[in-house]
């Protein structure tokens, strides 16, 4: 990681924050192509008159200053986990070690959860809103283009998919100078329309939102949900944390980010007291005739450049929740050698890009894609704070009346935004949360089917203790070489090394017992990662210990040991796998359909060896019989 200390030279400072900028603020940067348009011509729109477009622009506002500004970078970023952000690394800040089901604890860690898996419902309307709003410009160059715009979106969007396996390492080191660009003219935009008419600035004081709110009634508390189209993309900046540090981020949303944003949303204001007819499309409405044509190309980089940085963040979820434990294992690309966020998980990108165009297809114009923007983002929000209050409460010793009253703060912005998204439920905004809730389903069965068979393992075979008394008693054959057993607890004989034992009647002259953990920090310490123990008899135990954000390799594993004191020779160890063949019982402890998706995602599990670097001229598999 490229986290900053506080003795960064400026210089690595700056390059950080321009790799910040090109990252992180796609997302929320792009939503001055769509926001104010759909407050004022969406399916919700209301009135461009002079009170609702300053009453929305306050609103717009306070929702950057109050959310992003404040809430995410002035305290939700206090709470890193080992300096990774997100809701997952959140969520694994506050999971105890044990959790068990029907607890406020698990209760937590399951809310926890569900907004991960919110985020993938986001990963596919983002691209697809962003795009499809950028490429929509072209009827603003001439009305003959406007048959194109779908067909021309399907192929950005294709292409933008089909090149995440080769990497985006180049592509990479262009995103911080085109979005840099793109700050700079939305803010010329927005600052030349504002010159023209200066009243519209009275939107920054607050009772123009209000007053809008209590003029307007239900309808305007339904344009909040159009409103908080310009804050979609701040779960974004927690959570590419990780990537570049607080200090840049903060940096480049305060320097450049904010005030480029209020200005061109002020400017859109601006233009609407003048003209409110442009508000089909108030974004273009302040490009110059001669301007068209390389605007909407570099709204289209701009908007692609927010895809991307989604896509990756859905791949790097992915990776989260597979160490973790809640996905099946599956292949982990990395496609740059300097940079190991850069990383490509094949299934995950073929189901967003199928998703994706099939929202395009489906709504037709970003307009009715908004409809189902922004209750993904607006639930995770609410969670996000939610989670908040125990980290403070619980981890930090902030006392409960300072971390309510904070806590309660937020809670009163998040809740309108939420209630006004969910408004918009049965227009699309059901897609997001059925995305949500079938990934959620899929990591609860997951998780819940390899406890299962944890336990059904576990009463097939002994302790290490008793097998060690086994041993005694009735020795075995031995002989030379060095066996190495994949275990899933430290004390637990594997069924692979049992089933070997009965079969064969012999066993290794070296036996080594490896379990590999998943711990609840993103990152060991390499000088922590390996317990090496003798247990006598030609017996030794592995545990390694890697963090959710690290992938466990064995070549990595045996170098590690070795400087333990282990004497391993990874070209001369045999491994031994369990093979397991699952069945569903007559009286399964999960409900049968979930017990056959368990057992379709089991089958397409990448294979331990697989996934654990383990060369395969070197692996023995053991069939293990198991019923859940």
């Amino acid at each position: 990681m490229n986290i900053p200390s506080k003795e960064t030279p400026d210089k690595q400072l700056t390059a950080l924050s321009l790799a910040a900028l090109g990252v992180v603020f796609g997302d929320i940067g792009t939503s001055p192509l769509y926001a104010m348009r759909e407050c004022f011509h969406g399916q919700y729109g209301i009135a461009a008159s002079a009170a609702n477009v300053l009453g929305v622009l306050s609103l717009i506002f306070w929702a950057l200053l109050l959310i992003v500004s404040i809430k995410y970078l002035g305290f939700i970023l206090l709470a890193d986990n080992e300096g990774e952000g997100g809701v997952l690394a959140l969520t694994a800040l506050i999971k105890p070690k044990n959790v068990k089901p029907r607890t406020p604890q698990w209760a937590l860690v399951g809310i926890g959860l569900f907004a991960a898996c919110l985020m993938y419902g986001d990963g596919m309307i983002t691209p697809a809103i962003s795009v499809l709003s950028a490429v929509e410009g072209v009827q603003n160059i001439t009305p003959v283009l406007e048959a194109w715009i779908i067909p021309a979106t399907i192929i950005i969007l294709a292409g933008l998919f089909l090149i995440q396996k080769r990497g985006t390492a180049k592509v990479g080191r262009l995103f911080g100078p085109i979005m840099l660009l793109w700050f700079c003219v939305l803010a010329a935009l927005g600052l030349a329309q504002i010159v023209r008419g200066p009243q519209v600035l009275a939107a920054v004081f607050p009772w123009h939102g209000i007053n809008f709110l209590l003029a307007n009634k239900i309808h305007g508390f339904i344009v909040l949900g159009a409103v908080f189209l310009a804050v979609t993309g701040a779960e974004a900046i927690y959570a590419d944390m990780g990537h570049f540090g607080k200090r840049p981020i903060q940096r480049v949303w305060f320097v450049l980010v904010f005030p480029s944003l209020v200005l061109n949303y002020f400017g859109q204001g601006a233009l609407l007291l003048v003209r409110p007819e442009e508000a089909y499309h108030p974004f273009y409405a302040l490009v110059p005739d001669w301007a068209m044509i390389p605007m909407v190309l570099l709204a289209t980089l701009a908007t692609i450049i927010a895809s991307q940085a989604v896509i990756t963040g859905s791949f790097s979820l992915t990776r989260q929740a597979i160490q973790m434990g809640y996905l099946p294992r599956m292949r982990i690309t990395h496609t740059s050698s300097s940079h190991m966020g850069q990383i490509y998980v094949g299934p995950v990108n073929w189901a967003l890009m199928l998703c994706t165009i099939g929202l395009v297809l489906g709504f037709q114009s970003s307009s009715k894609l908004a409809a189902a923007y922004g209750v993904a983002v607006s639930a995770t929000m609410l969670i996000t704070t939610t989670l908040f209050f125990v980290v403070a409460s619980k981890r930090w010793g902030w006392s409960r009346l300072t971390a309510g009253l904070l806590t309660a703060l937020f809670f009163v912005v998040d809740l309108p935004f939420f209630a006004a998204n969910m408004s918009k439920l049965f227009h699309g905004a059901w897609f997001a949360l059925a995305i949500g809730g079938f990934f959620f389903l899929v990591m609860l069965t997951w998780e819940q089917g390899r406890e299962i068979l944890g336990r059904r393992m576990r009463s097939l075979t002994p302790k290490l203790d008793e097998f060690k008394k086994m041993l005694k008693l009735h020795p075995p054959q031995r002989i030379n070489g060095q066996a190495v057993f994949l275990t899933r607890g430290h004390d637990i004989v594997p069924a692979a090394l049992m089933h070997n034992l009965k079969h064969n009647k012999i066993l290794h002259s070296e036996v080594v017992f490896l379990n590999i953990r998943t711990e609840e920090i993103p990152r060991v310490p390499n000088f922590e990662k390996i317990e090496a123990e003798k247990l006598g008899a030609g017996l030794y135990r592995i545990i390694a210990h890697y963090g959710f954000m690290e992938e466990p390799k064995i070549g990595t594993i045996f170098n590690l040991a070795r400087s333990k004191g282990m004497n391993l020779d990874m070209k001369e160890a045999s491994f031994f796998l369990g093979r397991e063949k699952l069945s569903i019982g007559e009286y399964p402890e999960m409900w049968r359909w979930r017990s056959h998706l368990f057992l379709f995602l089991a089958r397409n599990a990448m294979d331990a060896a697989g996934f654990f670097d383990i060369p395969s001229d070197q692996v023995i598999e053991v069939g293990v019989q198991l019923e859940l």
